[in-house]
């Protein structure tokens, strides 16, 4: 084990300065306080030999992540890049939180309406950090599988062995958490890479949302197993949209959706014409109210435009961006001040 890791850097964030400074014991007692040595056996625990070990691989050998950069959307595509993040957890954790920040996460242009656009991260930067520090607290460290971590075209794939622990059972997942590692836990928690509150999952999504990606989706019915999948924004907010809205599944198995919803994929894209169908009609219905309102008032604006429609105003404005686009209406003057002009009569 590396000790100077454990006094230098680890104890410190542990113990109390105070108490710390009247701590009179030897180091390995130190350890043993904190459930990283074993007195009795006289050697380190296995959260002593993944927290501080010089060598962790050679006892526990699928100690380690496996990053996969594939080309395309499943594991038969080129291998753009792969990265092994191995060694003890002191060194790991702060790796692999530079490498999402930095390798990771990029950022591209994102329309939000018909003139304006934003910039946009692919991924949240908390949220997959934070998957992947679940993944590395819960998985089954008696596996020799490594935690795989795939990055593909349209989405990322995190997964571990070791399914549901505990109180943790499907029916109430994510509300329910309990700890396959509860010492390897807590010192991801004394280094600020968790916080064990039971609201990793809830914010995860929140951040999803926040940068426009979908959901992120959980599959952990197979028998030791667990994985996460989240969408790339780019894909989610064009094609991955499309899909939704044509009810085409997302991937080929069944697949867990946070707030107790589960929908069973079969593998092949499935589209429902009768929802299909539905949906037409009613955007139909949607941009004719629009064009309507608009022969009544020519200036009036987006937000009066949504009261009336029952819709967004960003559903307003990409309805207008679809008639403006499809030569039905223009815009005359500015913004504020100008007034809307029906271009296409026959059409309406």
């Amino acid at each position: 084990m590396d000790l100077d890791l454990f006094r230098d850097k680890y104890i410190k964030n542990a113990i109390d300065v105070e108490v710390l400074k009247n701590d009179k014991r030897e180091i390995k007692e130190q350890l043993a306080a904190l459930r990283f040595y074993n007195t009795r056996f006289k050697c380190p625990t296995n959260a002593g030999i993944l927290m501080f070990g010089k060598n962790p691989e050679y006892f526990i050998p699928g100690g380690y992540v496996q990053f996969v950069r594939f080309e395309g959307k499943s594991v038969a595509g080129n291998i753009l890049n792969e990265k092994k993040f191995t060694g003890n957890l002191m060194g790991l954790l702060p790796r692999i939180d530079a490498f999402i920040d930095d390798a990771l996460i990029t950022q591209h242009p994102v329309p939000v309406s018909t003139l304006k656009e934003k910039t946009a991260k692919n991924y949240p930067n908390w949220a997959i950090r934070e998957l992947m520090m679940n993944a590395i607290m819960h998985r089954d460290y008696e596996s020799n599988a490594a935690i795989k971590f795939y990055q593909y075209k349209d989405r990322l794939e995190i997964s571990n062995a070791g399914g549901l622990y505990g109180k943790a059972r499907p029916e109430n997942f994510p509300n329910e958490n309990d700890y396959r590692n509860p010492t390897l836990a807590e010192a991801m928690k004394v280094l600020g890479y968790v916080n064990r509150f039971n609201r990793g999952i809830s914010r995860v999504q929140e951040e999803m949302e926040g940068n426009g990606n979908p959901q992120a989706t959980f599959q952990y019915n197979k028998p030791g197993a667990f994985s996460v999948t989240v969408i790339d924004a780019l894909f989610g907010v064009g094609v991955y949209k499309k899909m939704l809205d044509n009810n085409i599944s997302l991937v080929g198995e069944e697949t867990e959706k946070i707030g107790g919803k589960t929908e069973k994929t079969r593998g092949k894209t499935e589209k429902t014409r009768g929802k299909t169908e539905k949906t037409r009609g009613k955007t139909e219905k949607t941009r004719e109210k629009i064009i309507q309102l608009i022969k009544v008032n020519n200036t009036i604006t987006t937000p009066e435009l949504a009261s009336k429609t029952n819709i967004t105003e960003k559903g307003v404005e990409y309805h207008l961006g679809k008639l403006k686009s499809d030569k039905i209406l223009m815009r005359v003057g500015a913004a504020k001040g100008g007034h809307w002009q029906i271009i296409n009569q026959e059409i309406n």
